[in-house]
């Protein structure tokens, strides 16, 4: 429960603060995979974009399973 709020909060303060994609860590983003505004979302998956031959598999599950959603909620 104390990992959960702590994720939400961090969270939080991203999305309040200015947002500096370069800054947070693969992990922080994809966390935020879903709650981004839609006014810095193409900047999010920019930064997402460039990370991709660094991420674990996992995190590459995720991204990829993101990207197609996105990709059928255009169509």
């Amino acid at each position: 429960m104390k990992k959960i709020f702590c994720v939400c909060l961090i969270i939080c303060s991203i999305l309040w603060a200015k947002t500096d994609f370069s800054e947070m860590s693969t992990e922080e983003l994809i966390a935020l995979m879903g709650y981004v505004d839609q006014t810095k979302e193409i900047r999010f998956y920019e930064e997402l974009e460039k990370r991709v031959e660094q991420m674990s598999e996992a995190q590459k599950i995720l991204y990829e399973e993101d990207k197609k959603r996105r990709d059928h909620a255009q169509n």
